[in-house]
């Protein structure tokens, strides 16, 4: 499918919802629905209206809550993100979803040790939820802890093996750890994958790996 296919798709999608929005205005998955699309399609205004207009007639949606959290941390307005996960975890104290979300947002904010918190109990609720493993791994290399790092990276690739992610957060891990030849094959399996690996990153652990040859 071509993407002015997609595109076409999308707009009749954008289309139908919008009909029956305005056919049946209290439809909370209605509204919601649109919202998501609406962001699929990049008008992200358009979607914030619609999101939020889910939640005023349904103040639990959760759903609504973390596309339009999602939003605001794209935006880069944290607080509004974090007030909008915070809500959705009081809804549901199990969704693990809302605690990665936290998770991130106190990571961006450069308190690792917070995010640690959160990924962790994300993961004791969902152990298979590769994103908590992924971020969990991202903030204990920011804080240093080498080891947790490589563990946390080695349980996503174990649950998603062709995760280029979960191979490039492992590389990084194990070239903290100063394992270069194993990050280096991590490394390459995650380019292999599509990952977008970093150059710079790609030529030292090269360089590193070659001295320990």
């Amino acid at each position: 499918m071509t993407e002015t296919q997609k595109t076409a798709d999308i707009q009749d999608v954008i289309a139908e919802l919008e009909q029956v929005v305005a056919q049946h205005p209290d439809n909370v998955m209605a509204h919601h629905h649109l919202g998501l699309v609406y962001r699929r399609a990049g008008r992200t205004d358009d979607a914030v209206r619609e999101l939020e207009k889910a939640l005023s007639l349904d103040s639990q949606s959760m759903e609504s809550m973390i596309n339009l959290g999602a939003i605001c941390f794209e935006r880069g307005d944290y607080d509004q993100a974090l007030e909008l996960n915070q809500r959705a975890l009081k809804v549901s104290p199990t969704m693990a979803e809302a605690l990665v979300n936290i998770g991130l947002i106190q990571q961006q904010r450069g308190d690792a040790v917070s995010a640690i918190d959160s990924y962790v109990q994300a993961t004791q609720i969902d152990p298979k939820l590769i994103t908590a493993w992924l971020n969990l791994a991202s903030a204990y290399t920011m804080n240093q802890e080498d080891d947790k790092a490589v563990s946390a990276a080695r349980q996503a690739v174990t649950l998603d093996p062709d995760s280029s992610m979960a191979h490039n957060n492992l590389a990084v891990a194990l070239y903290f750890k100063g394992e270069y030849a194993d990050a280096l094959h991590h490394l390459e399996r995650a380019r292999a994958l599509g990952y977008s690996v970093d150059p710079r990153f790609a030529e030292s652990l090269k360089t590193k790996a070659a001295g320990l040859q």
